[in-house]
């Protein structure tokens, strides 16, 4: 199976992309249908995909196009219809209930655009949260730099409604991270915060990337929260119709407006 990746990219990717190693997530002709007969709606039509480690790959599209879907399909959050969706070597569309349960808590970050923290608890109690709901004790070292990149220490004590909302965000992506997941799966993360605090969000993804070597999967319709990634990755009615390796915002747009048209 041929997966789209670096490796099959057309010529403006780069070297990296070329040489990319293992696969973090994978789909395999993955069809996706809503509803039955005459109401059916097809929002992901037979596409294959992978999602390399140690990278930071966007998934963009026009409204409908089928990208939260998709991401939702390669979570386990939403079950396919066809084909086939693996986490590292794992096929999720063969786990049962509780062990693709267990498989999100263990291997799986999650943020959201809404920012989801428990208001009755600090900022590292909802960092920790996903560990102690677990029986899981958290690696201080690893905690102690996730906590330093988030740059969020003087603030471990407030509750959210004592953060911006920036800052609460931060916890959420502090959170995602601290499990030590293979993959972060963000859905719109900076859909709900300002320019300023959305930007500090997408610099932490990506030094979490760089500097961590995580692997984080971002839909948004954002073109400047997509020339954080390493790779974008463009969808229309329900399937790839694009990508873009070493995105700018201003090539990510002009490839946006020509799937508009």
């Amino acid at each position: 199976m041929t997966y789209v990746t670096a490796e099959i990219l057309a010529p403006t990717a780069d070297d990296a992309f070329r040489t990319a190693g293992p696969l973090a997530a994978r789909a395999s002709g993955v069809t996706k249908v809503y509803g039955m007969g005459d109401a059916s709606v097809t929002a992901l039509d037979n596409v294959t995909l992978g999602i390399p480690s140690g990278r930071f790959t966007a998934i963009m599209g026009p409204s409908g196009s089928g990208k939260s879907t998709l991401m939702h399909c390669l979570a386990g959050l939403d079950a396919v219809s066809s084909g086939q969706v693996y986490v590292g070597d794992v096929e999720l569309t063969r786990l049962d209930d509780k062990r693709l349960t267990r498989l999100r808590r263990d291997r799986i970050g999650f943020v959201f655009q809404s920012f989801n923290l428990i208001p009755t608890l600090t900022a590292l109690e909802n960092i920790t949260l996903p560990m102690d709901i677990a029986g899981v004790k958290p690696d201080p070292a690893w905690l102690d730099t996730v906590i330093d990149t988030v740059g969020l220490r003087p603030r471990l004590g407030h509750r959210p409604s004592e953060l911006s909302g920036g800052q609460q965000q931060r916890v959420a992506c502090a959170r995602a991270l601290a499990g030590k997941p293979d993959i972060i799966f963000a859905d719109e993360p900076t859909g709900n915060l300002d320019s300023r605090s959305g930007a500090e969000v997408l610099a932490f993804l990506r030094s979490s990337v760089r500097e961590m070597g995580q692997t984080v999967v971002m839909v948004t319709h954002d073109p400047v929260a997509a020339s954080y990634a390493d790779l974008v990755v463009f969808l229309a009615d329900g399937r790839i119709v694009d990508q873009l390796a070493a995105p700018t915002a201003d090539r990510v747009l002009e490839r946006m407006k020509g799937l508009d048209r």
